[in-house]
């Protein structure tokens, strides 16, 4: 995967680089970086790897998963496959080769600071 921009043209970072010309513009083609290997933290995944995220994770794990050679993610629970609503999932199970279910302890999962009015 990658892109054609012009940032580039004419100087040291162009060299050896594969370059093209489209509409007498000349563009230089940047090659996407890839990693080995993703490792993503999700809520819940079902068997199949289908990966729902919560709140902030929502930013950038999906992205992250879907970069690397081989994703990994560790979920806090696994369910049967049907059991997430598709409109729910964030990145689907054909991204993810590997699940890990976590040991998550929940310290805080709701904390009152003064009792209701």
């Amino acid at each position: 995967a990658g892109f054609y921009t012009k940032t580039g043209v004419g100087t040291v970072v162009a060299e050896g680089k594969e370059t093209k010309t489209f509409n007498d513009e000349t563009y230089v083609l940047e090659t996407a970086i890839v990693a080995d290997l993703s490792i993503v933290k999700a809520w819940k995944a079902d068997t199949s790897g289908n990966l729902v995220f919560r709140k902030t994770a929502r930013n950038f794990n999906p992205p992250a998963a879907t970069c690397g050679r081989i994703c990994v993610a560790e979920v806090e629970e696994i369910v049967p496959v049907g059991s997430l609503d598709p409109d729910h999932i964030h990145v689907p199970g054909i991204y993810v080769h590997r699940l890990i279910q976590g040991q998550h302890e929940k310290r805080i999962e709701q904390r009152t600071t003064r009792a209701a009015a």
